[in-house]
């Protein structure tokens, strides 16, 4: 072997690697709203663990990248102990997925249909459709594009590797080596390191299945290495789970724990039947379907033996990180960083905690507002409480969404980036108004203030008016509901016409001697914050609108609008204004 062999196999290991990376990467991008879907389905159930673990890993095409979510969603809270083991041992079937495409690079035959199947014939066109679809396409064309052009670079690289190390079938030290592979312990050693460092068993077992090319690897050696490549493929979750709470490092050591004990298990009883049977195969030259069958036949028997004891898994994790008195209440990160391995996971993530500010911020409202009329110790100190919680929110999320700009985002992922930057500070705006409001409701009850009979009839319509558009844009928001939020300007309209009526009506009592002057100071200041809430709550609505059509000029949006070119929003605002109108008896004692 040269060393232009060498040279052609380090060039073959890089393509092979940065296809797989890529498909990986493009597959999760391009599934992003399935995925999300399918992982927000957190069940308690571990054969529907099992089948969520499996259809993820198959998704994305990696094995670690799964468990590092579960880690992460142990760490959050979304997910318990127990229903992680069960995806856990789904991710480590799905993981095969991989080295069956890759075995049909081992096709041979003369007729048409199996050169066909063999993926050296068809990938060079998958990857010249996939460059056009790329360059020309749009959002999920792309992706696709990408898909194809990582399956084609993913087998340009086995086949370059395979043909590089083709010299090494007539080396008499490297048929020593896999002779000496063929040893348990050093075979599972090798295989570990491997995939260790690969940080992929995916990609460990397709050069392995390049490796075979040589006829140098054997059923006995090849056997141990892929125990080996699953004990190796523990160490990312291992190395993820470092800073993260008791729960999210138990996960990391049940995946451990798992690939460990069926390592043991399996190779006991494959040398175990071997020396009762005396397995003609086993000396013999094993291809890239041989690998394919033993990585999926050791994963589908050790889950199989395993699954019905997962809670001693759960157990043995337990007894390694163990709970202890002095330990403070389990903490959850709101945003665990470790997802943004998976982008379009993470995104999800902080579209839903983007939900949860926005229903803090809703029932601090409300009961803001509640406290005005009838006072409450218990709940002014729940209000405040809020508004530490909703100021954590968005410096948490700010930090997470800038984390997340850096990476590489799908279309439909990047746009929610943008309306989470665009909205999380409105939100809490809308909070600090809330506390505003008890601060007036404070100076009500010290000073003693009441309201006339006509001033609470005012207030009654324009706080209904104020908790609908606050209750439409928190629901439109969180359902992401573009038409709902088509409908929040012309509300907000109404608010502001509410406002300067009541201010109105107020200095029309005042003349009158109805009402006094320090009512009309406190008076001033909740008009003040409605106002500016509705004002927040049409900011949200428009960032929603524009950022989905991919337009940031909300002067220009907000003009257009409200110059009699949008008649839907006339019609609206009549509505609105009609539903929200002042009793006529209160305009006559006025």
């Amino acid at each position: 072997m040269s060393i232009f062999n060498v040279f052609s196999l380090m060039g073959g290991i890089a393509m092979f690697l940065y296809g797989m990376d890529m498909m990986g990467k493009a597959l999760e991008q391009t599934a992003g709203n399935k995925l999300q879907g399918i992982l927000s389905k957190m069940t308690s159930s571990p054969i529907k663990g099992l089948l969520l673990g499996l259809v993820v890993t198959a998704v994305i095409q990696s094995s670690g990248a799964t468990t590092v979510m579960a880690v992460g969603f142990v760490n959050s809270g979304l997910m318990q102990l127990h229903q992680a083991i069960g995806v856990i041992m789904g991710a480590n079937i799905g993981t095969t997925v991989t080295g069956w495409l890759l075995s049909l690079s081992g096709l041979e035959g003369d007729n048409f249909l199996t050169q066909m199947l063999n993926p050296n014939a068809w990938s060079p066109i998958l990857g010249f459709i996939g460059i056009w679809m790329y360059m020309l396409g749009k959002d999920r064309k792309r992706g696709v594009g990408k898909i194809m052009m990582g399956f084609a670079i993913l087998m340009a690289g086995m086949n370059t590797m395979s043909t590089s190390m083709s010299p090494l079938a007539g080396e008499e030290w490297f048929m020593d080596l896999f002779l000496a592979f063929s040893n348990p312990l050093f075979g599972v050693l090798a295989g570990a390191v491997l995939t260790a460092i690969l940080q992929s068993s995916s990609a460990s077992v397709g050069i392995l299945q390049a490796l075979s090319s040589t006829g140098a690897v054997t059923y006995s050696a090849a056997v141990p290495i892929i125990m080996g490549q699953n004990i190796g493929t523990t160490v990312t979750a291992l190395i993820s789970s470092a800073g993260a709470n008791k729960n999210a490092k138990r996960t990391a050591f049940v995946h451990l724990y798992f690939n460990v004990i069926g390592t043991i298990i399996f190779l006991c009883g494959f040398y175990g039947l071997h020396a009762l049977l005396q397995f003609p195969f086993f000396n013999n030259q094993i291809n890239t379907f041989g690998i394919a069958i033993v990585h999926t036949v050791f994963n589908v028997v050790t889950t199989a033996i395993l699954l019905p004891f997962n809670r001693v898994l759960e157990r043995l994790s337990i007894m390694t990180v163990p709970d202890s008195k002095a330990d403070a209440p389990e903490q959850h990160s709101l945003l665990d960083e470790r997802l943004l391995s998976t982008p379009s996971v993470a995104v999800n993530r902080a579209m839903l905690t983007g939900g949860d500010m926005a229903e803090i911020c809703r029932v601090s409202l409300l009961q803001a507002m509640s406290i005005t009329h009838k006072w409450d110790d218990a709940l002014a100190e729940e209000i405040l409480h809020k508004e530490d919680a909703v100021d954590h929110y968005e410096d948490v999320l700010g930090t997470y969404l800038v984390k997340l700009g850096n990476k590489h985002l799908s279309r439909e992922d990047n746009r929610t980036v943008n309306k989470l930057l665009q909205t999380i500070g409105d939100f809490e705006r809308i909070s600090d108004h809330a506390v505003n409001l008890l601060e007036a409701a404070k100076e009500i009850k010290e000073k003693d203030i009441r309201f006339s009979k006509e001033a609470l009839s005012d207030l009654a319509v324009l706080e209904s008016a104020l908790q609908d558009i606050v209750n439409r844009t928190v629901d439109a928001y969180q359902q992401n509901d573009l038409y709902a939020a088509g409908k929040i300007e012309p509300l907000e309209e109404v608010v502001d016409g509410l406002v300067r009526e009541v201010k109105t009506r107020h200095i029309a009592r005042l003349q009158a001697g109805t009402c006094t002057i320090e009512y009309g100071f406190v008076l001033d200041d909740l008009l003040t914050d409605y106002e500016r809430i509705a004002d927040h709550c049409s900011n949200i609505a428009v960032a929603m609108i524009e950022v989905a059509e991919d337009k940031f000029d909300t002067h220009e949006y907000l003009n257009n609008i409200k110059n009699g070119s949008s008649v839907k929003f006339e019609e609206r605002y009549e509505k609105y204004r009609d539903r929200y109108a002042f009793p006529t008896e209160a305009a006559s004692n006025g």
